[in-house]
């Protein structure tokens, strides 16, 4: 099987065919296809799915996938790798990470607001426009620009994510409460998280149980691990700046935890992983 790799930071064109037909390859970076014209259907991870114009597809590292064209289709496409995630700020990270573990790797766009679809096409057109031109602004331009879009990614994945609330009132269903306040501990506390749903903290920790099959506090430090293992992987981060964004007492207790979750600790992943990486 071909597996394509990126050899920058990111990069960004379109490609434009009739007669592509998916032929099963992966990636070793982060991709965002948006069909500017078009028809076909979507393939990934085995599943299919038909696509049109104003669809805006996600694609992880290791998905296999491929388009099969049934009307000529101009893809816009946005790639970018762990070198690029490094050069972002924390805040924009932890909107990339909520991507990562909220996403179901099927075919399909991920524009749940339709509102959204225009101004992905204005962002990808502006941004082969910035390709073209010179000038001194223009890297932090097309940064702006390329983020801008991962962040529209970001939201309407959690507005997927919270399309089935638990209670009508509730703006978000309680994983994605889970999963939009795993970075502030006190939050996640079942007296805070009760109150948020309007339960008592017993019946909120039964509903839990009987909802996921574990307990809420399982089910938080498997979610934190998740991320951690994605902070490890696509980042430089030190074992203290992870600790600490996760709420952990110290570094050792992030070492506790994670060598509980994967069998050996946070630098023995990382190390583990740049291996990997390495002989691919």
């Amino acid at each position: 099987m071909v597996v394509n790799s990126l050899h920058k930071p990111f990069e960004l064109g379109v490609f434009e065919s009739d007669k592509y037909t998916a032929a099963e390859h992966k990636n070793t970076y982060f991709e965002l296809v948006y069909i500017l014209e078009g028809k076909g259907v979507q393939v990934i991870n085995k599943h299919k799915l038909p696509y049109s114009a104003d669809k805006l597809f996600l694609i992880f590292p290791q998905d296999t996938y491929g388009f099969e064209v049934a009307e000529r289709t101009r893809f816009f496409f946005l790639r970018f790798n762990e070198s690029y995630l490094k050069t972002q700020s924390k805040e924009w990270l932890q909107k990339l990470e909520y991507i990562f573990h909220n996403h179901n790797h099927l075919p399909g766009c991920i524009l749940e607001n339709v509102e959204d679809k225009p101004l992905v096409r204005a962002l990808s057109e502006a941004l082969l426009r910035e390709e073209q031109r010179k000038g001194a602004a223009r890297p932090e331009v097309i940064q702006q620009l390329l983020n801008t879009i991962i962040t529209i990614a970001a939201s309407n994945i959690a507005l997927l994510q919270s399309a089935t609330s638990y209670h009508p009132s509730q703006q978000v269903s309680v994983l994605g409460y889970v999963h939009l306040n795993i970075y502030t501990p006190e939050a996640l506390r079942i007296e805070k998280l009760a109150a948020y749903f309007n339960m008592s903290p017993t019946y909120m920790s039964d509903y839990f149980k009987r909802q996921t099959g574990e307990t809420l506090q399982n089910y938080i430090n498997a979610y934190r691990m998740h991320l951690i293992e994605t902070r490890l992987l696509h980042t430089s981060y030190r074992l203290n700046e992870i600790a600490n964004d996760f709420g952990l007492a110290d570094v050792s207790h992030l070492n506790k935890l994670f060598k509980k979750y994967k069998g050996m600790s946070p630098t023995e992943f990382r190390k583990a992983a740049n291996r990997e990486t390495k002989y691919m």
